[in-house]
């Protein structure tokens, strides 16, 4: 089912989240919130959603990166589902994006973070895994499971200029970048 999107001002977006259970991994109520995640994020545009996002407050993050997406970037990680992720820095290298987030419509900002990142996690069977990422990937990564912990994008802007709209991003920065 599609669930609103909770926006910046949301104390729910500001809260760590509840670590799951294994038991509670296997329950019907996990099942639809997994449901809920997919069908919002497929209908709002995302690549990536976490439960805070729609108001549920548990450690659980999807991303659905194909290859063929509209950054640019080249990267495949079909829909993958993140239960109670760790997240290790592996490098001080950063990179920078011009991100965006379902919470915060119509506003862009570029953001600096560790280039790569090994992130331990369960799937939606409670299975272990690890995933290792660099570039757009691990940028992607971070972006969804820092809302795991109560933190926008926003907040990792050290260039307060950096922030646009949407339209103003496309007009004066996309433009931009194509004319060099």
């Amino acid at each position: 089912m599609i669930k609103p999107i909770c926006r910046m001002g949301n104390p729910v977006l500001r809260s760590a989240m509840k670590t799951l259970e294994r038991d509670e991994m296997m329950t019907d109520g996990f099942s639809q919130i997994l449901t809920d995640l997919k069908d919002s994020m497929k209908h709002y545009g995302g690549i990536g959603i976490a439960a805070p996002q729609i108001g549920v407050a548990l450690k659980v993050a999807i991303i659905d990166l194909p290859e063929e997406n509209r950054y640019g970037q080249k990267v495949n990680l079909p829909l993958t589902v993140f239960i109670n992720p760790i997240i290790t820095y592996l490098t001080d290298e950063k990179q920078g994006f011009w991100e965006g987030c379902l919470s915060l419509p119509g506003l862009r900002g570029y953001v600096e973070r560790p280039s790569k990142v090994q992130v331990n996690y369960l799937d939606e069977k409670g299975n272990q895994k690890e995933i290792l990422a660099d570039g757009f990937l691990a940028t992607v990564l971070q972006h969804e499971l820092d809302h795991l912990e109560g933190v926008l994008y926003i907040d990792r802007i050290t260039d307060r200029k950096l922030i646009s709209y949407q339209e103003e991003y496309n007009e004066f920065i996309i433009s931009k970048n194509l004319a060099e």
